[in-house]
């Protein structure tokens, strides 16, 4: 039995393939090294798997993770990967990397990851050959989630969110502007709690149309001015996207990606299950 598992910083997606063949899928939350150590994995993990989760039957863990960028964070998952599933080979990736699979295949092109946070680069249909780094929550991830909760909030507090709108806001979340600065200074995954916003986005954009569009399309100018633009021959390429917020504002993201003229190919949701198309694919053709 192996099990392949798409990390991000909010969610992890899991497909567990048994003997049979038969694909098991399940959730826990997401695991970004940056924010959450060995320990903090573990004991989620302990807490989260399904029951019906064998793991110390498992031969092999393919874990692609937000942030599993060096080896030292690498490291941090794998080393509790282990102590859960504790007869396993693990394989840790970068997320980046899962996104290619599910995108492209082993076909070269453009690939970018448009949920919590921001990442993109060019893939020859093997491995990642450039990634302009988006810098993390704090200095870029233009275009993602955090970015786009980052304004929904901004404009929040200092008033200049439709006054409908407004009220809305305060009725689902009573937030007052004590509370976000205590969040986002004080509390844990302040780009978790940032990037839970776009959904409230989503929620309202038909009753507010004319702000959400000018807020999206904020986010993915800013995407395409300090990111894609400064990949050689950009045009070149199509413009393929997994995550949350690429694929459920997808229809602005087309404007935006139109007008600086590069073509629009594959938006997916989530990669999990062309990411096990993949891994089957390659079982395959080993055997």
């Amino acid at each position: 039995m192996i099990v392949i598992a798409d990390g991000g910083s909010t969610k992890t997606n899991w497909c567990l393939i048994n003997e049979a063949g038969r694909k098991i899928h399940f959730n826990t939350e997401g695991y970004n090294p940056y924010f959450s150590d060995t320990d903090y994995i573990v004991d989620s993990l302990r807490k989260t798997l399904p029951d019906h989760i064998e793991a110390d039957k498992l031969l092999e863990v393919y874990y692609y993770g937000a942030g599993c960028s060096t080896d030292a964070n690498k490291k941090i998952v794998a080393d509790a990967m282990q102590q859960i599933f504790l007869n396993a080979k693990i394989n840790i990736g970068h997320d980046l990397l899962a996104s290619c699979r599910a995108l492209l295949g082993d076909q070269p092109g453009f690939a970018a990851i448009l949920g919590t946070g921001t990442n993109s680069c060019l893939y020859d249909g093997t491995d990642i050959t450039l990634n302009i780094d988006s810098l993390g929550y704090f200095l870029g991830d233009e275009g993602s989630g955090c970015f786009i909760g980052k304004r929904i909030l901004s404009d929040y507090m200092k008033g200049y969110m439709p006054k409908g709108l407004r009220e809305s806001f305060y009725d689902n979340f009573a937030l007052t502007n004590e509370d976000i600065f205590d969040n986002i200074y004080n509390k844990p995954l302040p780009n978790r709690f940032c990037a839970s916003f776009s959904k409230f986005l989503y929620d309202y954009k038909d009753s507010y149309e004319d702000y959400t569009f000018a807020t999206i399309e904020y986010a993915f100018t800013a995407f395409f001015d300090n990111l894609v633009v400064h990949y050689p021959n950009y045009k070149d390429y199509t413009l393929n996207v997994v995550g949350s917020v690429g694929y459920s504002f997808r229809d602005i993201l087309s404007v935006v990606a139109d007008r600086y003229e590069m073509g629009v190919g594959k938006l997916i949701r989530s990669p999990i299950d062309d990411l096990v198309d993949y891994h089957m694919n390659k079982s395959r053709k080993k055997a």
